[in-house]
């Protein structure tokens, strides 16, 4: 039957891989684990060593990414509004039964999606 190990028994044992105080043969010994798999996980610490300081530059470079994401949404909003206000104004001046009356009434329906646009950025 294989052996699982927990995520920090893992690192505890290559941290300690890493320090060098003790060779990978020990280290094995003492954690009745095989110096390959000991060497591996050494391996694993020393990659994963240059994430934990990645994560703040990615987090900036996403905050960036969701602030113009956000900025663009603004704008959309601002365009939406201005073109049902000007749709509104139009059909105060529509009698009802022609064409562009009801292409008119249509286009104001059309404030629902503005409403979907300021529900996502809200």
């Amino acid at each position: 039957m294989r052996k699982t190990f927990t995520a920090e028994f893992k690192a505890r044992v290559g941290l300690e891989a890493v320090r060098g105080e003790k060779t990978v043969q020990e280290i094995g010994t003492l954690y009745e684990v095989h110096p390959n798999q000991v060497s591996d996980w050494k391996k694993q610490v020393l990659s994963g060593a240059a994430k934990l300081f990645a994560k703040k530059e990615r987090a900036k470079a996403d905050a960036a990414v969701v602030e113009r994401r956000e900025q663009a949404l603004y704008a959309q909003v601002g365009k939406l509004s201005v073109q049902v206000e000007f749709l509104k104004k139009s059909i105060g001046n529509c009698s009802g039964a022609s064409r562009t009356c009801r292409a008119v009434a249509r286009a104001i329906d059309g404030r629902r999606a503005m409403r979907i646009v300021v529900d996502i950025v809200n």
